[in-house]
């Protein structure tokens, strides 16, 4: 199984793949990303699975683009219309307003 996923750090976004979910977020967490190390703090906020590498992986590219954000964000609306940031700022492709 395959995952993309959405973490939350305060105002910023995070987008990924991975094939165990619950490591890549400990992961994050523990500053050994890159894109995500300058803070600790990442929520999990939403995820899809995947039973091939390759459709993961293509969801993952979709999704970081811009018709690809569009559609998630109306997925996570009540989300983050409830969010105190209101999804202002992006990393690695991220929900902007």
């Amino acid at each position: 199984m395959y995952y993309v996923y959405v973490l939350e750090n305060g105002p910023e976004f995070y987008i990924g793949r991975t094939n165990n979910l619950q490591k890549r977020v400990r992961q994050h967490n523990a500053g050994k990303n890159q894109s995500t190390k300058r803070a600790d703090n990442w929520k999990l906020i939403y995820y899809e699975a995947h039973l091939d590498f390759e459709d993961a992986k293509r969801r993952e590219s979709y999704v970081k683009g811009s018709v690809g954000r569009r559609s998630l964000k109306r997925i996570l609306k009540s989300y983050l219309s409830s969010h105190p940031f209101g999804a202002q700022s992006s990393t690695s492709g991220g929900l902007k307003k």
